[in-house]
């Protein structure tokens, strides 16, 4: 087994070569999401996902056209914002897409030499270099356009110390539950319309130095009724990491197609958010009310030893406690990983999360995909979209 580790990270280590280096991306600084009522969503992730608030900007902090509020838990960071006026541009968003991610902010080291790197190399300008300052220091943030109206701003914060960015007041709430233990963004997930996947593979390669480290075909990711089609890109130090899906052929409409529909253009599918326990996670977000996809058939937990070969024997958990709480299990030649999917946390069935714990494994579950898509199926069936 050690020898097949050390031949996946020699490989892998061979792609990432290929990950130019003109973009170094520190991590997933913060993801704002345009929400119709964000104050009540917070309540929501506060409440059902265990984030705790931490930044306030809106009238009280003299900006007269937006509302955000910014909730934390461990290095996630998500920022709700909604309109105050109906000719916002936030508001025009909300109206075509419903509630959804408009902004993957990225941490750098240099946003002047990240936005200038990408725009050379074709990408869209969505904010030039802009400096911000308070009596906390400053920040320099840019940013462009990647897939549909979605943006990546560049975070340049080395010369700041306030609690979030200049603009925003610590928000002080009385009602902070407790976190449900998860811990950063693994990946983000983005939908692309019929035949654009590998455009926006190149673009990520092109503008951005990603590679592509992962490829799902029609053959791989499929059911009865659908199907479609995955690549993975990551930048060089592999901790940015975004698959890019599109619809294949199918007899019905699959989840992609149904995601296009709804959001009326090309976004962000889901978050996936890692955590150590995922056991003790589920269990307290499903006391906190969230909702997720149905549980496989009990065939599919009695064929887990088979599934998972070797890695059968690390297992720490119960495969009984596994198909109680619906969670999904998968491996690859580095390890395991478990993974359960929330259904649509708005009533467009459009963004969800993920909740992932990684016991070694570098792969996204794809033994669980046939799983996965039943029962989104499922689901679809019940709205009438299948």
């Amino acid at each position: 087994m050690e020898i097949s580790k050390n031949y996946r990270m020699e490989k892998l280590e061979k792609i990432f070569e290929g990950a130019q280096d003109f973009l170094p991306l520190l991590g997933t600084d913060y993801v704002e999401l345009y929400i119709g009522n964000a104050k009540q969503a917070a309540h929501y992730y506060k409440t059902a996902f265990g984030f705790q608030s931490l930044a306030y900007s809106g009238l009280e902090t003299g900006v007269k056209d937006k509302a955000s509020y910014v909730l934390k838990q461990d290095k996630i960071r998500l920022v709700l914002t909604t309109p105050l006026t109906s000719d916002s541009v936030i508001n025009q968003h909300i109206v075509k897409h419903g509630d959804g991610v408009k902004i993957i902010a990225l941490w750098v080291d240099d946003a002047t030499q990240s936005f200038e790197e990408t725009t050379k190399r074709g990408a869209k300008p969505f904010m030039q270099p802009t400096i911000e300052k308070d009596e906390f220091g400053e920040v320099v943030r840019s940013g462009i356009y990647t897939y549909g109206e979605t943006v990546h701003i560049f975070v340049e914060r080395k010369n700041y110390n306030g609690i979030f960015l200049p603009g925003y007041q610590a928000w002080k709430s009385t009602y902070n539950p407790g976190s449900v233990g998860l811990k950063y963004i693994d990946h983000m997930v983005g939908n692309v319309g019929w035949n654009e996947m590998n455009i926006w593979v190149k673009w990520y390669e092109d503008v951005m130095g990603f590679v592509n480290f992962l490829s799902f075909d029609d053959k791989q990711i499929h059911t009865e009724y659908s199907a479609l089609m995955s690549k993975v890109m990551s930048n060089g130090n592999g901790r940015i990491k975004f698959p890019i899906n599109e619809p294949a052929e199918g007899e019905k409409k699959s989840q992609i197609e149904e995601y296009l529909d709804f959001y009326e253009s090309q976004g962000v599918q889901h978050i996936a958010v890692a955590t150590d326990d995922i056991i003790s996670t589920i269990t307290q977000m499903l006391k906190n009310g969230v909702e997720f996809l149905s549980a496989p058939p009990h065939t599919y937990y009695e064929d887990i030893p088979n599934r998972l070969g070797a890695h059968f024997q690390e297992m720490k958990e119960d495969i009984s406690i596994l198909e109680k709480l619906g969670i999904l299990i998968d491996a690859d030649e580095d390890g395991y990983l478990l993974q359960i999917f929330t259904k649509p946390v708005q009533d467009r069935p459009t963004l969800f999360f993920e909740i992932i714990q990684r016991m070694g494994a570098k792969g996204f579950g794809a033994g669980n995909f046939k799983a996965l898509f039943e029962s989104i199926e499922r689901e679809q069936a019940k709205r009438g979209t299948l």
